[in-house]
């Protein structure tokens, strides 16, 4: 035991195969959390300079950049428990792929916040302080929201149900930064019906990013193919001569 490599600790070699199943779980895991941080990093960090740049306008105060913060680490710390598929093919790691997803659903998030912006800044003229909060609730809901969509490369349905812990995590962070911004809570309160708008306007963002990062795999997987493709008839044609 002390020379081996590997020791087995039970009967028979079930085991074996519940550590590779485990060890493909925690890839998924692992690739989930970069997709994610790697979006949530570039969307937030995109849209403050461009407003800044653009507009010449703070969208969130350094209160509400810590809330987030806060707020956004929580669930982020329990996805190493969340419900994955279990790939039935060897895994590796491919960071072009994450790169490509985190890309297309932070600028899906950059333009889905500047919409909102414009809209409720430019055409209702609603107060500097309202825009902040409203912002600051998108960017909390929106982000929060991108972590179901980083959990696999379909479709939202086609998830398992997150871990119960993790999704109360995810789901509890929402409703107190709701609450931070419907009452007020050392930010200025926009009521419940502003809120509500905001989440309706990210569960719409949430189906059209969805959309977005199906047809971007399916994209990828087809240029793959392709490659594969091209190497095999390379290959062939390579022994024919």
């Amino acid at each position: 035991r002390a020379a081996a490599d590997l020791v087995l600790t039970a009967p028979g070699l079930g085991v074996i195969v519940h550590a590779v199943e485990e060890a493909r779980r925690i890839f998924e895991r692992m690739t989930s959390y970069a997709t994610f941080r790697i979006t949530e990093s570039m969307r937030v960090l995109l849209f403050m300079t461009l407003s800044i740049l653009l507009f010449n306008f703070y969208p969130v105060t350094a209160i509400m950049v810590v809330l987030l913060a806060i707020l956004n680490d929580i669930p982020i710390m329990l996805i190493a428990y969340d419900n994955v598929k279990t790939s039935e093919k060897p895994v590796r790691w491919n960071m072009p792929r994450v790169l490509t997803t985190s890309g297309i659903l932070s600028v899906g998030g950059v333009i889905s916040s500047f919409i909102l912006f414009w809209f409720i800044s430019r055409h209702l003229s609603l107060p500097e302080d309202t825009v902040r909060t409203m912002v600051f609730l998108k960017l909390l809901v929106g982000g929060h929201l991108t972590i179901f969509l980083t959990r696999n490369k379909g479709w939202l349905w086609e998830n398992p149900f997150p871990n119960p812990g993790f999704f109360l995590a995810l789901e509890g962070t929402q409703l107190i930064g709701t609450l931070f911004a419907v009452y007020g809570w050392i930010i200025p309160p926009i009521g419940w019906g502003k809120a509500l708008v905001v989440w309706g306007y990210a569960l719409v963002w949430l189906l059209i990013l969805n959309v977005a990062k199906v047809l971007s795999y399916k994209i990828m997987d087809k240029k793959k193919l392709g490659r594969k493709k091209s190497e095999k008839e390379l290959h062939e044609t390579l022994v024919r001569a």
